[in-house]
């Protein structure tokens, strides 16, 4: 995942005492070629907004529940509103398209625990 500076204005590292925020992401890489094209404006993106990757693909098991259909992504942020921030901002919406077409996929934001 993840380039020219983004228009928007990514969040601000909260106090210690907020929780952090996580996209969580199932990823079926359908087309892999062009998928690394959305992965190499994605990740500088990521890191503009305060986030990281906590997981990146590798291996999984499944001990209850059906098992992922594809690779697993956890994006930790500074705040559950900066993972918004990042997944609403005008520039990353406007290369979802480039996942979409090349991925299946499912994302979820959650918050952490406090601190």
């Amino acid at each position: 995942m993840f380039v020219a500076a983004c228009a928007g204005t990514p969040a601000a590292a909260p106090s210690a005492s907020v929780a952090k925020g996580y996209i969580l992401a199932e990823v079926e890489v359908t087309n892999p070629e062009p998928y690394k094209e959305y992965l190499a404006v994605v990740t500088p993106m990521v890191a503009r907004f305060g986030g990281a990757y906590i997981v990146r693909g590798g291996k999984t098991t499944t001990p209850e529940g059906a098992a992922p259909k594809g690779r697993m992504v956890v994006i930790e942020f500074p705040s559950f509103e900066a993972a918004e921030a990042f997944y609403n901002a005008p520039e990353y919406q406007a290369v979802i398209a480039k996942r979409t077409a090349n991925a299946n996929s499912r994302l979820i934001i959650a918050e952490g625990t406090n601190p």
